[in-house]
C-alpha cells in the first residue's frame, strides 16, 4: 500500500465509466503479484517491550555505512493469523515519520510521512513510502505513539522488515539497527532487532506470471558442489538464494532449512578449475531464524567469471529427525549493477550426481510460483496490488449501489408507464366523453338559439302582420309594420345562419343595454313596459356570452309574456353587483301554469345559473335569472 496512494471515490462516475475502470483493474491485477504468505516457522521481525499506555514516543534508526541516494522505503508489518477474519496486519503504527541524513547531519530532514488511511484496513502488503532523491547514511523511522497488540492489547512498536532502496538496491540490507525503545527477550528467536533488515518477508515471491520451476534438490547425505559459469567475467555485488519451495500439506514438511546447510562458503573464480579462488560469503546459520524463503547478502565488489557453493557441514540438521541433510535452491541470483547475471548460464555439480531434479533450475529465473522480480519491483507490486483490490471492492460497491438504484428506477418506470398508459386510456376516453358532452351542449345551445332568436323573432313577425291587417286604412301605420316586419325577416335570416355560434356575428349585444331597448320595443310594442338597468356601466363589461345568453333568456322571457300572459303592463329590471347578475322581469298577465318553461329552464342551465318563476299575491308573474358575472 502506498503511503500517497489512495481509493479514487466512484460517486460521480457513470455505471459506462465505472464498469471501464473495473475491467482495467481486473486486468491489471492478473498481472501483479500476489501476497502468498509464508508457512512453517522462522524469523519473524522486531517487537518492543509491552507498555500498558500507547503514549510513547520512539524511534529506530538504520546506519548505512556509506552515503547512498535514496528514492523509497518499504516498511512491511508483522502479520497475525484473525481466526475469524484471517490474515492481518498486528500492532502497525497509525502515525510514522521517516527521516533522513549523513554523518555531517545528525537531525536530518523529513523525507516520507505515513498515516494509516481513516475508515481503510492497511493491509497484509508493504507500505511503499517514496522519498524525493536524497543523500542519506542513515534513516529514522520515529512515531509519537505504541500501537494495541492484537495477542495481549498491550502496547508495542513491531514491524517484520523495513527496506530503503536506492534506485533497486536495498541499502539497509543487513546493516545495524539501534532504537530508543526496550527491547524484550525473546527465548523462540523469532524475534530480534536485526531481523528488521534481514531481507527476510513474510511473502513467498509469487509474481504470478511466468512458467513454474521446481528447483533444484539433491539426495540425502550427497552434498555436491554446485558451479556456476557467467560465460564472461562480472562484477558481483549481490548474491540471492532462494529457498526450494516448502510443502503444501497441512503440516508442512521438512518445515525450515530444506536443502539449506548450516554452514557453506561461496566462492568466484576467473578459472574454472578454482585455482585462486575468492570467498564471496562465508555463511553459517545457527538456527532457523536466520533462514527464509529469499535470503540476500550485499559483498564487497568482486569481479569472476564462476562461482561455486560448497557445503561444509555435513551433519544432521536440528529438524531433520536423525535424517541426513541435502543441498539445494530454487534459484540462485548473482547481482551485478543490479542484474542477475547468473539467470540462463551453465550450471553443474562436482560430482556429478543423479537426481530427479536438474541443477539448471538453479539460473531459469523462475520458482516454483513462476518469474522471479526484483525485490523493489515485487514490493512495488504487492503494494499496488492492495491499493488496486480496495479500489476496485469501492467500484463493485457504487456499481452494486448504482445496479440498484437502476433496478428501482426501471421498477417506477415500469409502474410508470402502467400508470401513463392507463392515463392515456382514461384521458382519451375522458376526452371523448366531453367531447360527446361539448357536442351535446353544441347541439343544445344551437337548438336553444333557434328557439329563443327564431321563435321569438317569427311570433314578432306574426304579431306585426297583424297590426299590419288593422292598419290597412292608415297607410302610416300600415307601413311602418311592413317596414318592422321586413326588418325583422331580415334579422331572423341572418339569426339562422349565425344561430350555430353566436359569438361570431358581429354587431350582435355589442351593447346589451340598447339591444335589450331596442327588444323591448319591438315585442311590447302593444304593452305598456318599464326597462330598468342598475351598475349599466359593468353591464357591457360583461362577456360576449354571457351577453348573449342573458338577452336571449331576456328575449324568450318576452315571448312568453305576449304569447301566454295576455299581460298590458311589465316591469324589466337588470342589475349588476360585484360578481353578481341579476334579471327579473314581471307581469300583470295570467301567469304560468307548470312552473318555469323548458326553454327558460334550458337557456339558465347553458348559462349555469339559477332561474325561477314566482307569483306575487298582488297577481301577474315573476320571472328571475341570477348568475356570477364573467
Amino acid at each position: 500500500m502506498s503511503a500517497c496512494a489512495s481509493v479514487v471515490f466512484a460517486g460521480g462516475r457513470s455505471i459506462a465509466e465505472l464498469e471501464t475502470r473495473k475491467a482495467e483493474i481486473e486486468q491489471e491485477l492478473e498481472l501483479l503479484s500476489r501476497p502468498s504468505l509464508r508457512g512453517g516457522t522462522g524469523a519473524i521481525g522486531f517487537h518492543s517491550f509491552p507498555y500498558s499506555e500507547s503514549e510513547n514516543a520512539f524511534w529506530l534508526k538504520v546506519d548505512l555505512k556509506e552515503t547512498h541516494r535514496i528514492h523509497e522505503v518499504v516498511l512491511i508489518p508483522v502479520l497475525w493469523r484473525d481466526m475469524e477474519e484471517g490474515f492481518r496486519e498486528d500492532a502497525l503504527p497509525d502515525e510514522l515519520q521517516v527521516y533522513a541524513g549523513t554523518e555531517d547531519d545528525p537531525i536530518g530532514v523529513l523525507v516520507a510521512e505515513y498515516r494509516t488511511p481513516v475508515g481503510r484496513s492497511p493491509g497484509i502488503t508493504p507500505i511503499v513510502l517514496p522519498v524525493e532523491e536524497t543523500e542519506a547514511s542513515w534513516v529514522r523511522i520515529e512515531g509519537p505513539r505504541l500501537s494495541r497488540r492484537l495477542f495481549d492489547n498491550q502496547y508495542v512498536f513491531q514491524m517484520s522488515e523495513i527496506a530503503v532502496f536506492s534506485g533497486g538496491v536495498n541499502v539497509a540490507l543487513r546493516k545495524p539497527v539501534t532504537t530508543s525503545l526496550k527491547t524484550a527477550r525473546d527465548p523462540s528467536g523469532a524475534w530480534d532487532i536485526s531481523f528488521l533488515v534481514d531481507g527476510i518477508t513474510p511473502y513467498i515471491m509469487n509474481s504470478a506470471r511466468g512458467k513454474q520451476s521446481v528447483g533444484y534438490l539433491g539426495d540425502f547425505g550427497a552434498t555436491p558442489e554446485l558451479y556456476l559459469d557467467m560465460e564472461e567475467p562480472q562484477t558481483i555485488t549481490e548474491i540471492h538464494l532462494h529457498a526450494v519451495e516448502q510443502s503444501n500439506t497441512v503440516p508442512q514438511a521438512f518445515i525450515g532449512d530444506l536443502g539449506i546447510p548450516r554452514e557453506f562458503r561461496i566462492e568466484g573464480s576467473e578459472t574454472r578449475d578454482f585455482e585462486n579462488p575468492v570467498v564471496l560469503l562465508y555463511c553459517h546459520f545457527s538456527g532457523i531464524s536466520q533462514m527464509g524463503p529469499i535470503m540476500m547478502w550485499h559483498i564487497p565488489p568482486t569481479q569472476c567469471r564462476y562461482v561455486r557453493i560448497v557445503t561444509l557441514e555435513s551433519a544432521s540438521s536440528e529438524l531433520a529427525h536423525g535424517r541426513e541433510t541435502r543441498i539445494g535452491f530454487s534459484e540462485v541470483e548473482l547481482i551485478a549493477d543490479g542484474v542477475n547475471v547468473a539467470e540462463g548460464k551453465e550450471v553443474w555439480t562436482e560430482p556429478v550426481m543423479r537426481s530427479r531434479r536438474s541443477p539448471g533450475a538453479l539460473t531459469d529465473g523462475h520458482n516454483y510460483y513462476g518469474q522471479i522480480l526484483p525485490t523493489r519491483a515485487w514490493l512495488q507490486e504487492l503494494a499496488l496490488r492492495f491499493d488496486l483490490e480496495t479500489e476496485l471492492a469501492a467500484l463493485r460497491q457504487e456499481l452494486s449501489r448504482k445496479y440498484s438504484r437502476q433496478e428501482q428506477l426501471l421498477f417506477w418506470m415500469r409502474w410508470g408507464l402502467v400508470v401513463a398508459c392507463f392515463a392515456v386510456v382514461f384521458i382519451v376516453f375522458y376526452s371523448r366523453t366531453l367531447r360527446i358532452r361539448h357536442e351535446a351542449r353544441v347541439r343544445e345551445r344551437i337548438a336553444a338559439n333557434l328557439h329563443d332568436e327564431l321563435g321569438a323573432n317569427l311570433h314578432a313577425i306574426g304579431m306585426w302582420s297583424d297590426i299590419a291587417q288593422e292598419s290597412v286604412d292608415a297607410p302610416d301605420s300600415l307601413r311602418e309594420s311592413l317596414q318592422r316586419i321586413r326588418g325583422l325577416t331580415e334579422r331572423t335570416g341572418a339569426s339562422a345562419r349565425l344561430c350555430s355560434n353566436m359569438l361570431e356575428a358581429e354587431g350582435v349585444c355589442e351593447d346589451l343595454v340598447d339591444e335589450m331597448k331596442r327588444e323591448a320595443s319591438r315585442l311590447l310594442a302593444d304593452i305598456r313596459y318599464e326597462l330598468k338597468f342598475e351598475g349599466e356601466a359593468a353591464i357591457n363589461r360583461l362577456s360576449r356570452r354571457q351577453r348573449i345568453d342573458i338577452f336571449l333568456f331576456f328575449k324568450e322571457s318576452l315571448t312568453n309574456i305576449i304569447r301566454h300572459g295576455q299581460a298590458t303592463g311589465a316591469l324589466i329590471v337588470l342589475s349588476v353587483a360585484k360578481r353578481d347578475v341579476t334579471l327579473t322581469i314581471a307581469d300583470d298577465g295570467c301567469g304560468l301554469s307548470g312552473g318555469l318553461p323548458n326553454s327558460l329552464q334550458r337557456r339558465a342551465k347553458l348559462m349555469r345559473a339559477k332561474a325561477g318563476v314566482e307569483h306575487p299575491e298582488e297577481g301577474g308573474t315573476l320571472v328571475w335569472l341570477k348568475l356570477k358575472a364573467r
